[in-house]
């Protein structure tokens, strides 16, 4: 086989690494088709970063869409696996199809209360003030001064900022202007983190966490008893960075606070207050010492982490919440999958930044290509499939990728912002004008 075809579906950092590292390997024509649910690329990198990190977005201007500018590469947004093309379908018109559709479902803390209004997923959260499409329709109340995020991790830390940054540094962003316009009728003067494990454990990195230090008008409290000089505890370098952050927050003061952040380690939440409506959370020290304490608030986040969902036609571990697999090549109880792969957090769960996903790519194309050598792959034909989808609903294709992008530009230069994104599915095909790819 000197040729093939391969469908990667997700557009999203994991995909575009993907066509990155096929693009890259001489032995092989190879043609690529990019297929994305939504009509617009790129996945967390438009949806996940959060606004006011603007240069971990550039990689989607510098790298990623010169990928989808080569002859032998297809973006095909709108078009959702599952109910627009199927996994068989999939399988019977490519030479292998890579699976790169991320964790889109999230962990539940499992205790009473969880359930009531006022209680949301970060996942939730970063999808509404980001635009995702669908989230546009959600209701966060702001109107409680207090709000409680479970979890100290990066996407904590993001939220967290972007519940206390002053609204005119929120309105030079992307941030999606439903979002913007809640926020700034925000009443949340203070927000706490609740940590299960010390703030030796917390999975925050230390460049997030030193952002903290810059926030104009807000005050940082940090209740731990395990913080103590870095030097003397024997923790590797990582660890000590973020204890000297801590440290360093701690001894910060601000002359005329108006928000406040509060760490508070070792504390697990009980249950969830109110009848109708979150009115607090029930916590207590981890290790299970102490009474009961509740802190009042109107807003509760849980960022504990995310999950991959199931996808027909694949094998799934609930356990881990990954579709099954061994180094990328997907794997069922009679051996692997032959042509069908994953990468990204489908594949490992979610963990590691934007850049992780470059090394598991490569991990994965590799199988990929030794399949390719062994005669593993068909020699199937997608161009039918393609061409009779693009009769039953609009395709969105690069070029329809570049007028929304255009608009959007356009949109945020009148205004000062990077772009005002579009948040509506319709708005978005209306803007993306021809279906043609």
């Amino acid at each position: 086989m000197n040729s093939f075809k391969v469908a990667v579906v997700g557009s999203g950092p994991a995909g575009m690494y993907a066509i990155q590292h096929l693009l890259e390997q001489t032995r092989f024509d190879v043609e690529i088709d990019l297929l994305e649910r939504l009509p617009t690329p790129w996945g967390l990198v438009r949806a996940g970063v959060a606004p006011d990190h603007p240069e971990k977005k550039l990689i989607a201007d510098r790298l990623f869409q010169f990928f989808l500018k080569r002859s032998n590469v297809r973006f095909f947004g709108n078009v959702e696996i599952g109910s627009d093309i199927s996994h068989d379908e999939l399988t019977a018109c490519y030479d292998a199809v890579i699976y790169a559709v991320g964790a889109s479902d999230d962990k539940p803390m499992a205790i009473p209360g969880e359930q009531l209004p006022g209680s949301w997923s970060a996942r939730q959260f970063v999808a509404w003030y980001n635009g995702h499409p669908d989230a546009r329709h959600l209701q966060f109340d702001f109107s409680s001064p207090r709000a409680v995020i479970v979890g100290t991790g990066n996407v904590a830390l993001d939220v967290a900022r972007m519940l206390t940054l002053p609204v005119g540094q929120l309105a030079r962003t992307d941030i999606a202007e439903h979002a913007l316009q809640a926020l700034q009728a925000s009443r949340v003067k203070e927000v706490i983190l609740l940590g299960r494990r010390g703030c030796q454990q917390a999975a925050f990195h230390n460049p997030e966490l030193e952002e903290l230090l810059y926030l104009d008008g807000v005050d940082i409290q940090i209740e731990a008893d395990d913080l103590s000089a870095p030097e003397r505890t024997g923790a590797d370098w990582d660890t000590r960075r973020k204890l000297a952050t801590l440290i360093r927050l701690q001894a910060r003061r601000v002359a005329t606070p108006v928000k406040r952040i509060v760490f508070k380690f070792h504390h697990s939440p009980v249950s969830v207050s109110g009848d109708t409506q979150v009115t607090g959370v029930q916590v207590r020290k981890s290790d299970g010492s102490g009474s009961l304490g509740t802190i009042q608030c109107g807003l509760l986040l849980r960022a504990i982490g995310y999950r991959g969902r199931a996808l027909a036609g694949l094998p799934f571990d609930v356990q881990t919440g990954v579709v099954s697999n061994i180094a990328g090549r997907v794997m069922d109880s009679s051996g692997p999958r032959t042509g069908v792969y994953v990468t990204g957090w489908i594949k490992r769960g979610p963990r590691g930044v934007i850049g992780s996903n470059k090394q598991c790519a490569a991990e994965t194309v590799g199988c990929l290509l030794e399949d390719a050598r062994a005669g593993k792959l068909s020699r199937p034909n997608a161009d039918a499939l393609l061409q009779g989808l693009a009769r039953r609903r609009q395709v969105v294709s690069f070029r329809g990728w570049q007028h929304i992008d255009r608009a959007e530009r356009q949109a945020g230069s009148a205004q000062r912002r990077p772009r005002i994104k579009q948040t509506d599915i319709g708005e978005l095909l209306a803007s993306a004008g021809s279906p043609k790819p």
